[in-house]
């Protein structure tokens, strides 16, 4: 599980992204903050259940990664949207996962999984 940088790359993420979702308007906070934190943390949940499996389970647990890596993304663009985090900000965010997107799309390739 350590040797793959997706992990570091995610676990930076979290700890990017938490702090982040915490500065929310309160009536954000609870509702878009909450789904973000809850997206990153399921897409850490998946790859950890797909580096200890087999490759029949890893393949399932990362397509459902992939599915928790775009829902993430899509709320992230309209957290940008709604202003509740900076052009710069959501600069910084969409590269961290676009490079998680690679080599989570590498990982899937290397065990075959469409």
């Amino acid at each position: 599980m350590q040797e793959s940088p997706i992990f570091s790359k995610t676990y930076d993420l979290l700890v990017w992204l938490i702090p982040t979702t915490t500065k929310f308007p309160r009536e954000q906070r609870f509702v878009l903050g909450k789904f973000v934190q809850e997206a990153a943390l399921r897409f850490q949940e998946r790859i950890i259940e797909a580096s200890l499996s087999g490759d029949r389970f890893a393949a399932k647990a990362l397509v459902q990664a992939d599915v928790d890596l775009t829902k993430l993304r899509f709320n992230l663009r309209l957290c940008q949207d709604l202003k509740l985090i900076s052009p710069r900000q959501y600069q910084h965010v969409a590269e961290m996962v676009a490079e998680i997107g690679r080599l989570l799309g590498g990982w899937r390739r290397s065990i075959k999984v469409t």
